[in-house]
């Protein structure tokens, strides 16, 4: 038992055995197949990669050929226009060769005849020089002679030469200039006239006398004490509430107010007017009443711009400005109340500026304000027509209103067709018969500085001042002045009195020249 079982170990053994060694030749042949697989698939992805390759190789040695062969085309076509464009430039160098060649010979034949020339003109001058050599010595023996027979030197010839041909070109020019100043005066009187005529024909203004006093009426003398108070204490109160001085003197049932400042004037004026009716007359009462009635004329100040600026259709004006305008409401200038003086320059600007066809408007309100400084001369020194300027140009006026307002007295030159309007218009307004008085020692001595500048003209025998200054008439003496320099001395003489003398309006020169023949029959 025990035999058969080692035997039948070794028979399993053995089959065990022979069973490894089966599977072993199995996996061995199934690995050889495998690897035989392995081998053939390489071998013909190889020829596959080998034949590809091959195909690739042809392809790009066929794709160089070709590409070598389009560079060769290329090379070649530029290589051709290259040549051609050296055939058109070889050609152009050549067609300019023969330019320039045909130019050189051009030069060199008008060289030669330059040369010719110059040649010919040295002779020439050669020759001219000799005629004027020649001439020369007949001029200076023809001088000579002419000097032997006149016996007079060639220099004062030429001196009596040149005063008679100066004579007779001023006795010429005086009379162009009389007959084209005669034309123009014609025309410019006309047209002037028309305009004015119209402007004034269109506005009527009335006149009030204003002085720098103001005149209060008492009920009865003793109010004057009332007014003085005790010690003084009143008039003193009155006095440095309204910066006006009070005269109490012996004219009946009246005191007098004294002061530049027309507005504070006024003040005082209706505050003692007030405490009169009132009966309470006091320091105390003075402040209130002066300081109410201060507030009164500030308001009726403003109220009297803004009607002002609305009367003459004038609109947008700075409210500083509308208030200094209602300022001139108590000013006066020449006993002209300047507030309306200066609507009226305002008008007549606007009238004449319409037949001119210039800026309605803008006319309008630069009369308005040429006198706007009037309402501050008395704080501010210097002349009211610069103030004036100085005061629109710090509230945003135009620049051509500025300067109308600097120049309508002349202190700037006028230099438009607007500054020339409101001169015009202001010397109309303060012209008018009855606008503006005068004192009586200022009008005297404006007559006679009139004929002192007239009579200080050499020819002049006589000169009268007529018509209130607005007119001047020169005789003169026939043998010393003819009619041509008649014309021009009376525009000398105009000149000197516009340069010397400060005058409202205008002043007419009138020379008067007469030749008298007197006979005698017996």
């Amino acid at each position: 038992m025990v035999i058969s079982a080692v035997y039948i170990v070794v028979l399993i053994g053995a089959g065990l055995m022979v069973g490894s060694l089966v599977g072993f030749l199995v996996r061995k042949k199934l690995v050889e197949n495998r690897i035989e697989a392995i081998e053939e698939y390489s071998k013909r992805i190889l020829a596959e990669a080998q034949k590809e390759a091959k195909t690739i190789k042809r392809e790009t040695a066929l794709q160089a050929k070709d590409s070598v062969y389009q560079m060769k085309l290329e090379f070649e076509k530029e290589n051709r226009e290259k040549k051609e464009n050296l055939l058109i430039q070889e050609k152009r160098l050549l067609h300019k060769t023969e330019q320039l060649d045909k130019k050189v010979e051009q030069l060199e034949k008008r060289e030669e005849k330059i040369s010719e020339r110059e040649q010919e003109t040295d002779r020439t001058r050669k020759e001219i020089r000799k005629k004027e050599d020649e001439y020369n010595r007949l001029v200076s023996d023809q001088r000579k002679q002419l000097e032997k027979l006149a016996g007079i030197s060639v220099e004062e010839a030429k001196q009596i030469l040149i005063s008679s041909m100066e004579m007779e070109a001023k006795h010429d020019a005086a009379k162009i200039i009389r007959r084209i100043e005669n034309e123009a005066r014609t025309e410019a009187d006309r047209k002037s006239q028309e305009i004015i005529a119209l402007a004034v024909k269109r506005y009527a203004g009335d006149y009030a006398a204003e002085k720098i006093v103001s005149v209060v009426s008492l009920p009865n003398e003793e109010m004057k004490g009332r007014i003085i108070g005790r010690e003084g204490r009143n008039i003193r109160a009155i006095e440095a509430a309204t910066g006006i001085d009070l005269i109490i003197d012996d004219t009946p049932e009246a005191v007098i107010l004294s002061g530049f400042n027309p507005v504070r004037r006024q003040v005082a004026k209706i505050s003692l007017e007030r405490l009169i009716d009132d009966g309470r007359i006091h320091p105390a009462r003075i402040e209130e009443i002066v300081a109410k009635v201060d507030k009164e004329i500030e308001a009726s100040i403003k109220e009297a711009g803004e009607q002002a600026t609305f009367d003459v259709g004038v609109h947008g004006i700075n409210p500083e400005l509308v208030k200094l305008i209602g300022r001139l409401k108590y000013r006066s200038s020449y006993t002209q109340n300047v507030l309306q003086h200066s609507m009226e320059v305002s008008f007549l600007c606007g009238v004449m500026a319409a037949e001119l066809g210039v800026n309605v408007k803008q006319a309008k309100r630069a009369g308005l304000l040429h006198d706007i400084g009037k309402a501050v001369d008395h704080e501010v020194e210097g002349p009211h027509a610069l103030i004036g300027a100085d005061l629109a140009r710090r509230h945003g006026e135009s620049a051509q209103v500025i300067h109308a307002i600097a120049a309508h007295h002349e202190d700037v030159q006028p230099e438009s067709i607007l500054a020339v309007l409101v001169q015009a218009a202001d010397t109309l307004s303060g012209a008018r018969p009855g606008a503006r008085q005068e004192m009586l020692e200022s009008y005297v001595k404006r007559l006679e500085k009139l004929e002192e500048i007239a009579t200080s003209f050499h020819g002049v025998s006589k000169s009268f001042a007529i018509q209130a200054g607005r007119e001047i008439r020169i005789m003169v003496e026939s043998k010393l002045v003819d009619d041509d320099q008649a014309h021009l001395l009376c525009n000398e003489i105009a000149k000197k009195i516009e340069k010397e003398l400060t005058y409202p309006g205008q002043i007419r020169v009138t020379v008067i020249r007469e030749t008298r023949a007197v006979g005698y029959a017996k």
